[in-house]
């Protein structure tokens, strides 16, 4: 699927493995954070079981040479409810918008899923995706399960907004 001019998204595989969490890791370090590769990020080690075969997705975004972009993931945790993971993006990538687009088709896909409500938790130096997901009317949530995360939030999806 196309995002913008040569770049595009499409669903993740195994095959994309090492590249993901190499992407993931570079991300979280820059802002301070640890990667968790036998813990809070153990579902990059087999993606396609942690996200297809439960009825999610994870996207990758890519240039037209192929570069990894970034990443998006939506884990299903019940029948109503599906979380936003591993939303992260190169440096040369964020500011120009793509964020919000991101988050507005995984928003939509979610509501096509049949999911009624989206969770997600975050970190509070990740300022930038924290208005991002303010802005399409996320709201803190009590619940929190992730360690390096202390920001949980969720978006109620109605089908008229």
């Amino acid at each position: 699927m196309s995002i913008d001019p040569g770049i595009t998204s499409r669903i993740a595989t195994n095959d994309d493995r090492e590249r993901i969490q190499a992407l993931v890791f570079s991300v979280l370090q820059e802002f301070g954070l640890q990667g968790d590769p036998e813990g809070t990020d153990r579902d990059l080690n087999d993606i396609e079981a942690n996200y297809a075969d439960r009825g999610g997705v994870f996207e990758v975004i890519e240039d037209a040479a192929g570069n990894l972009l970034g990443t998006i993931g939506l884990y299903p945790v019940d029948a109503e409810t599906v979380e936003l993971r591993k939303m992260y993006f190169v440096r040369d990538l964020r500011g120009f918008g793509r964020g919000q687009k991101t988050v507005a088709r995984a928003i939509e896909r979610a509501r096509e899923m049949g999911f009624k409500k989206i969770y997600l938790e975050t970190a509070s130096v990740l300022q930038a995706a924290i208005h991002i997901y303010e802005k399409f009317g996320f709201k803190p949530s009590g619940t929190k399960r992730t360690p390096r995360c202390d920001q949980p939030y969720v978006l109620i999806l109605n089908d008229e907004s």
